[in-house]
């Protein structure tokens, strides 16, 4: 995570330090001049996660890791769509969605307690894990040019998950969570031609309010291609690393994620 900090900020200061030259020399790059911008794609992550369901019936409940322990998937594409709204010449709102849904199937070999329910050694279980993202802020550029824009926002992650366990003879055990959670961002653009730039982001909260404990933090880079007026094609990447603690009136679910990974996609503005 460190190193993808420094990468993204060593980019983006090299490119707002970049000189433009001469005025009619400055590239006009439609994503930091178009009003209206839209993308859809295709996201690759690679994902760890873990997750742990407490109850006040049978105590804390054991930490499973849903990749190894439960046999899912690591890694999948899923499609992501994202867009932006200027208001005005500084002020913008945007936003951006995934989701990821697993399911698992496996024979395990400890003994696995989730919230009320307990499922033994050799136990045959089948498990879901469903996950969305849905990010929207409202931003600020503090600095803004024709060919370089720097700001930063305040916005929400709104992170849902809806996670079961089940086996022959012992039930369901279901729990599902939507946690909002305030982000402050900080993002940049910066035209190298009329046809090519990059875009960077970063979100971060470390909060505790009402029943949630939260940690996350979010980072987005992009190489944009725009060959056409109106349409055009990135190439990027994101990593999101999400701690959550949700407390209920019976239960206390945990959860630690990591999504990281390459999105090709293609985009409209005008």
């Amino acid at each position: 995570m460190t190193n993808y900090v420094k990468s993204l900020a060593l980019i983006l200061l090299a490119a707002a330090m970049a000189p433009a030259g001469a005025e009619d020399a400055i590239p006009d790059h439609p994503a930091l001049r178009d009003q209206f911008y839209f993308a859809l794609g295709g996201y690759f992550p690679k994902t760890t996660t873990s997750a742990q369901l407490d109850s006040n019936r049978l105590g804390a409940g054991t930490n499973i890791d849903f990749e190894n322990a439960l046999g899912m998937e690591d890694s999948k594409k899923v499609p992501v769509v994202f867009g932006r709204l200027r208001l005005g010449e500084r002020w913008r709102i945007e936003g951006e969605y995934f989701e990821l849904n697993r399911t698992g199937n496996r024979q395990i070999d400890r003994t696995l307690q989730w919230g009320d329910r307990t499922f033994p050694v050799s136990a045959q279980v089948q498990s879901k894990f469903n996950f969305s993202d849905f990010r929207v802020s409202g931003g600020y550029s503090f600095f803004k040019t024709k060919d370089k824009e720097l700001g930063v926002g305040l916005g929400l992650h709104i992170a849902a998950y809806d996670v079961s366990l089940s086996a022959n003879a012992i039930g369901t055990e279901s729990q599902a969570v939507t946690a909002p959670l305030p982000v402050l961002s900080v993002f940049g653009q910066f035209a190298l031609t009329e046809h090519w730039a990059v875009a960077g982001r970063l979100d971060r909260l470390q909060l505790k309010y009402q029943n949630f404990d939260g940690n996350l933090s979010a980072f987005g880079l992009d190489l944009m291609y725009q060959p056409f007026k109106h349409v055009g094609f990135g190439l990027g990447n994101r990593a999101l690393y999400l701690t959550l603690e949700a407390t209920g009136n019976d239960r206390t679910a945990k959860f630690k994620q990591t999504f990281q990974g390459p999105l090709l996609y293609m985009n409209v503005s005008f």
